[in-house]
């Protein structure tokens, strides 16, 4: 077929068509077939035909979004989900997370998710089917991990089961959970901020440390607001000195981001070491990503006197932000972006130091009114004096 019908592009990325004989009815129709990479093959997928099945290039365009998002099966998953459904009936949490997991795109959330299922989910769900969940299992489980998991760990455990679920409901694997898991409330509004006698302490207690890397790895934590995760992979060529930038790989957010690379910490990055056959700026042993820093990071937070809540790496990240909001000098778009956030509503948590520091220019414009209303009362008395 594809030497007969030639592929014609159309003017959506991975989406084509070939024009061939309409079915029941004289002359030509498209058939439009789309491309994209699963599991880093390339694959082919028929969509549909232009009249028979009413399909568009644009409806084209959004099955391949489908399918790349893992919103949609190809034709050969349904057809072994079909062959699997009809070898076994019965889906349990565990057949239906395989699917789940199988469907979705390799990465690092990926990786996490699954390593919850196995530790939180697979014993306790794994051999049920979704009709033999009642209500009181998901309440159970919630409440025995708050007892020793944070809400926001506990709630990422409750919606992974729920997608499974609702990804064999979708494909008609499983019926729907007849109630809606509950997940504990989450508050991520937490922020820290640093007096200044206590941002003179630190940087006192990190110019004194005997560990220049860890130095230069809090100094960048608070000059940039770089996350720590960030900052272990942070490799030599990311730091573009030329044209000012630090380019972040694989951030929280997902999608590869710069920033600008400030004076301040340039004067860091400068000064700091290069360890010989490490890529890495702030390497761990043997030249490897470091994997964590929090004996150092506490033994600074000890010696610069700082109160025991302050989490002395993702602390410094929020007194970057902290800083620069109450200075009434950054909106909170440019915020953003400094933080790469990827939306605004993460950023608005400090929105009320830019709203502090504006009342305090407001009040300061009619302190000054005030003073210059004082002083010609007061000359204009002087000059009545004098005559």
């Amino acid at each position: 077929m594809g030497k007969k019908y030639p592929r014609i592009k159309t003017k959506y990325p991975g989406v084509f068509y070939r024009q061939v004989d309409r079915i029941g009815k004289p002359g030509t129709e498209k058939v439009y077939y789309v491309l994209f990479k699963r599991n880093g093959k390339l694959i082919e997928e028929r969509i549909g035909r232009q009249y028979a099945d009413k399909m568009t290039e644009a409806k084209a365009a959004t099955a391949r979004s489908d399918l790349i998002e893992g919103r949609r099966l190809t034709r050969k998953e349904e057809r072994e989900l079909e062959a699997a459904r009809k070898k076994e009936k019965k889906w349990t949490i565990d057949r239906l997370s395989e699917a789940y997991f199988k469907n979705r795109s390799p990465g690092k959330s990926k990786s996490v998710d699954q390593s919850r299922y196995d530790k939180f989910l697979k014993s306790e769900f794994g051999k049920k089917q979704p009709k033999e969940i009642v209500k009181l299992d998901t309440d159970r489980i919630r409440r025995r991990l708050l007892k020793t998991k944070s809400p926001q760990t506990v709630k990422h455990v409750l919606n992974l089961l729920t997608w499974i679920i609702n990804h064999g409901a979708k494909n008609s694997m499983v019926d729907p959970l007849p109630f809606k898991i509950q997940k504990p409330t989450v508050n991520n509004l937490r922020t820290e901020d640093l007096t200044p006698d206590q941002l003179a302490n630190l940087m006192d207690a990190i110019d004194a440390d005997e560990n220049d890397q860890i130095q230069g790895f809090m100094k960048m934590a608070l000059f940039t607001g770089m996350r720590r995760g960030e900052l272990f992979k942070l490799e030599w060529t990311d730091i573009d000195f030329g044209r000012g930038f630090i380019h972040i790989r694989d951030p929280k957010g997902g999608t590869d981001q710069k920033i600008p690379l400030n004076r301040s910490a340039r004067e860091v990055l400068k000064k700091h070491p290069r360890v010989k056959g490490s890529p890495f700026v702030f390497p761990g042993r043997g030249g490897k990503r470091r994997v964590s820093v929090q004996e150092a990071s506490n033994r600074i937070k000890k010696r610069a006197g700082l109160p025991d809540d302050f989490r002395p790496v993702h602390g410094l990240r929020h007194a970057y932000a902290s800083m620069l909001a109450s200075s009434g000098k950054v909106d909170m778009y440019t915020l953003q972006k400094l933080l790469t956030h990827k939306s605004p509503q993460v950023t608005q948590r400090y929105a009320h130091l830019r709203d502090e520091a504006l009342q305090q220019a407001a009040n300061l414009a009619g302190d000054l009114i005030d003073d210059a209303v004082k002083k010609n009362k007061k000359a204009t008395k002087l000059e009545r004096k004098a005559k």
